[in-house]
């Protein structure tokens, strides 16, 4: 699936749009969330516009596969694989998804409570 020219977070793959990169490989961006809801929290998302998780599943399962990867990478880094982290993908406007590229959120660095909301 082609990247969307109104689509935020293509420009942020793109390098147009300016971002705080903690994580990159060939097919997955990482960067700091510009509103964070923990002491960390990283967006992962593929380079290659997909609008949410299960649009990502069926066209690319590798690339849901690499997106996971990343953000275990990320939680890695930031000193979380100890302590714990979530991921979360918010799929649908239901689940409160505000930009419809895929996105994982990594969040992590204080207690989490359950259930979220």
């Amino acid at each position: 699936m082609p990247n969307s020219d109104d689509c935020p977070f293509c420009g942020i793959a793109a390098g147009t749009v300016p971002a705080t990169v903690v994580h990159e490989t060939d097919s997955v961006l990482a960067f700091r969330d510009l509103d964070p809801r923990a002491p960390t929290h990283v967006l992962v998302i593929p380079k290659e516009h997909h609008p949410d998780a299960a649009a990502m599943a069926v066209a690319d399962p590798a690339l849901a596969g690499a997106v996971l990867a990343a953000a275990r990478d990320v939680a890695k880094a930031d000193g979380l694989d100890e302590s714990g982290y979530r991921l979360v993908f918010n799929t649908g406007p239901d689940a409160n998804q505000t930009v419809f590229h895929v996105h994982c959120h990594v969040l992590g660095g204080r207690h989490m409570s359950w259930p979220p909301g």
